[in-house]
């Protein structure tokens, strides 16, 4: 398995990826689905704040950085979203992905990274923990999907 930077000829296979979680989990609110155009914008835009994980040129997941807020004053502040396919889960390739992107986000000057978590993806939750990530705000029914309402969790890690 590789780390590396995602190109514009990877937006399908994150597609692939992404638009299932999207459909079938509470672990995003988000209930719009991604495009290839869509990610091929957002990997151009990041650069190397957007990673894939690949083996034998199948790509098993991503995880991407962004602003947390807009404004100058929270310009070292980021968030992240780190999404596997199911062959990847279980494997190390969530740790692996975000060891390279915390590095990237070091480099990069970011003093603090934050994940948004359902509330209901406990598993979520535990893998950022044994990360170091820290819960610092839960903040109840802001999420709606599936006709119900869901706690958000925020959890940070200063780099």
């Amino acid at each position: 398995m590789i780390i590396r930077t995602a190109s514009s000829e990877d937006a399908a296979a994150i597609t692939a990826i992404w638009n299932p979680i999207i459909d079938e989990s509470a672990a995003t609110f988000t209930n719009l689905r991604k495009t290839p155009e869509g990610l091929q914008a957002d990997i151009a835009a990041r650069g190397p704040a957007f990673l894939v994980a690949e083996e034998d040129g199948l790509v098993l997941g991503f995880a991407t950085f962004f602003p947390f807020r807009g404004g100058p004053g929270y310009a070292q502040t980021k968030e992240h979203t780190v999404i596997l396919g199911p062959a990847a889960r279980g494997r190390g390739v969530g740790r692996a992905l975000m060891t390279a992107l915390m590095e990237e986000a070091r480099g990069q000057g970011v003093h603090s990274l934050f994940a948004g978590v359902s509330g209901e993806n406990d598993a979520g939750v535990a893998f950022h923990a044994a990360l170091g990530f820290r819960e610092v705000a839960r903040l109840p029914e802001v999420g709606f999907k599936f006709g119900r309402w869901m706690d958000l969790v925020l959890m940070q890690k200063f780099l």
